[in-house]
Formats: C-alpha cells, structure tokens, sequence
C-alpha cells in the first residue's frame, strides 16, 4: 500500500491580481510625474520613483520598459475617460452638446490630485520631448474612438476619407484645448477652469463642425 502524496502548500508571495498589478502601476505613475515636475526628466531616475513609491527598483522595471512610460497610467485614464464619453453619444444629441454636458479631463478621478497630475504631464510634455511620443501615441486612441462612432452615424466604412479627415480635426481640437486648460491650472485646478474647458471645446468643435 503506498502513501499518497499531500500537496505542499505554496511559499513565497501570492501572485499578484491584475487589479493590484494597475493599481501599483498607477501609484508608481503619480510619483513620477511628481518627480518629474520637481527635478525634470533626466534627473530622474527609476530607482528613485520605486523609491518613492515604496517599491523596489526590481518592481519598478518590470511595470515599465523605460522610465518615460511611467506617465502612460495616468493618461490612459484622461483617453479612456474621453473614449467612454464618446462611445455613450446619444443619439439625439448633437456631439458638441454631449461633450459640454459630459467630458471632463479625467471623469473616473478617485480624486482632484489625479486631474492635477494628468494635467501635470500634459504641460510637461511641451518641455520634455521625451514625454511627448507617449502622449500623442495615446491621443491616437481618442482619434479612433471618434472615428469610429462617427463612421457609426454617417453609415460611412471607419477608413472612410471624410471620416478619417473629421476624426483628425475633432482630435486635434482637443488636444489644444486640453493643452490650454493644462497651461491655465499651472497654479492649480479649479472646477471654473474645467467648466471653461468644456465652453472652449464645444465653442471650437462648433467652428469646425462649420467647415465640414
């Protein structure tokens, strides 16, 4: 008669969920921009963000590929809120009304300090070159979103020149606008300017809506 075996219990750390693996990756996201802001790009280095954050740089590395995709969580969150926005269009809005009623920077924020951050990496990115192709490969998945439920209304294929054309122009115009609010809170965000934000899209989509 032989014995049979009893699994050994498991040493070492639990894995980590996905939910805490985003979760840290967003802390670690907020303390680089800080950084980031205080001392600049260069002068900051990865150890010192896991530092920061209360991580080891091991932990660090392995979130990101290179310390200037730390800023991607937090502007993840400012496109993703955009995208949900746009996607939620009703129909028997026009999209200029929808935006004024509904989009902000960042709708999902668990607090003023995540727009405050967002906003943050949007002004660093008109002085920190290298913060720049990550902020605009994102700003790419708003122009997506946009063209596909634009091509949705106009019954149009989504590569449809018209739409493609209408997307980029309407992507650009917030991007401008976002650049704008983000120049205007440099000294701090207040609901007054986000509200101004709004008026500022929907008083510029309303020109270029003009021209199409």
């Amino acid at each position: 008669m032989t014995d049979v075996a009893t699994e050994k219990p498991r040493r070492g750390r639990p894995p980590v969920s996905d939910e805490q693996r985003q979760r840290q990756r967003l802390d670690l996201s907020r303390h680089a921009v800080r950084l980031f802001a205080e001392q600049g790009v260069a002068a900051t280095s990865g150890e010192q963000i896991a530092q920061a954050a209360g991580v080891s740089e091991r932990t660090f590395w392995r979130h990101f590929p290179h310390k200037e995709s730390c800023v991607e969580p937090l502007l993840t969150k400012m496109v993703d809120a955009f995208c949900a926005v746009v996607r939620a269009w009703p129909r028997e809005l026009e999209l200029i009304d929808h935006l004024r009623e509904a989009y902000s920077p960042l709708l999902d924020a668990a607090s003023d300090e995540d727009i405050e951050a967002v906003l943050a990496v949007v002004r660093l990115t008109q002085s920190e070159r290298a913060l720049r192709a990550p902020y605009l490969m994102l700003r790419e998945r708003a122009e997506d979103a946009l063209a596909d439920v634009l091509a949705q209304r106009a019954g149009l294929p989504r590569n449809a020149i018209e739409v493609r054309v209408q997307a980029a122009a309407m992507s650009a115009v917030l991007k401008v606008a976002t650049d704008d609010v983000a120049r205007a809170a440099a000294d701090g965000v207040t609901r007054e300017t986000l509200e101004g934000h709004r008026e500022q899209i929907a008083a510029a989509l309303r020109g270029l809506s003009q021209v199409f």
